[in-house]
């Protein structure tokens, strides 16, 4: 299956001509797009110093139309693209436009089939959010733990678009999607606003979620620390995640 990663490393392979291996800040679900996301590798001094400075231009002319690299950079050997993030940020736009999405936003945009009251949403997200265990929004993971930290979970309105705009230290599988589906169904007056932080009493994923669809969603922002503070955040991170 074709992947964002597997058609970077390839292209760096090609460029670089040696094996490389990214290790990125969020494993996405497939169809979620990415304007924000970082991923690190090991390259040799050498070869960094005689590609470096035209390497994003190089991988411009190798990658598909639908993948961009916008900068690359030399970080410190402590640097870990995933352990050392200290929160992700997400944006899921949909509309309750009968017409739908405008064309040119078709990609990034989600057309609802009701009209959602944004209000209703909004409350409901409040009670989801600090420290919790979300094993009722995510697809569990074997050895992976399900509590997270969510910082921000805002639900805003501007004309017929809507946008939810999620933060948390990490993310489980699934978990943005069914956070959206979740507050759609209340949206919808389906479900009372306190019903999704009612789901969180619970240790497995729950049926009752729906998962929103992939397309509107779009990690923005990684968030990382000082460099002095790189590889402490990067133990507390493992540590927690095991």
């Amino acid at each position: 299956m074709r992947t964002v990663q597997g058609e970077i490393e390839q292209a760096l392979a090609m460029v670089l001509r040696c094996d490389v291996a990214l290790t990125v800040a969020g494993r996405t679900d497939a169809g979620v797009h990415a304007t924000g996301q970082v991923a690190h590798c090991d390259v040799p001094r050498a070869l960094w110093e005689e590609q470096g400075t035209r390497l994003v231009r190089r991988l411009r002319g190798v990658l598909a139309p639908d993948i961009a690299v916008p900068a690359v950079v030399e970080v410190p050997p402590e640097f870990d693209a995933r352990f050392s993030a200290l929160a992700r940020h997400y944006v899921y736009r949909l509309t309750d436009d009968p017409a739908g999405p405008p064309p040119l936003r078709r990609a990034d945009t989600v057309g609802w089939p009701r009209t959602l009251n944004v209000a209703d949403m909004a409350l409901a997200a409040g009670l989801l959010l600090g420290e919790q265990d979300f094993a009722a929004f995510c697809r569990r993971r074997e050895g992976a733990t399900t509590i997270r930290t969510l910082l921000a979970l805002d639900v805003s309105r501007t004309g017929d678009l809507i946008t939810i705009a999620a933060s948390a230290d990490a993310f489980c599988h699934s978990m943005v999607r069914s956070l959206v589906g979740a507050l759609s169904a209340v949206g919808e007056g389906r479900r009372p606003p306190e019903w999704p932080g009612g789901l969180l009493a619970r240790t497995e994923r729950s049926s009752e979620v729906p998962v929103a669809p992939a397309g509107g969603l779009t990690l923005v922002r990684v968030d990382y620390p000082q460099d002095s503070d790189l590889a402490a955040r990067a133990l507390v991170t493992r540590a927690r995640r095991a």
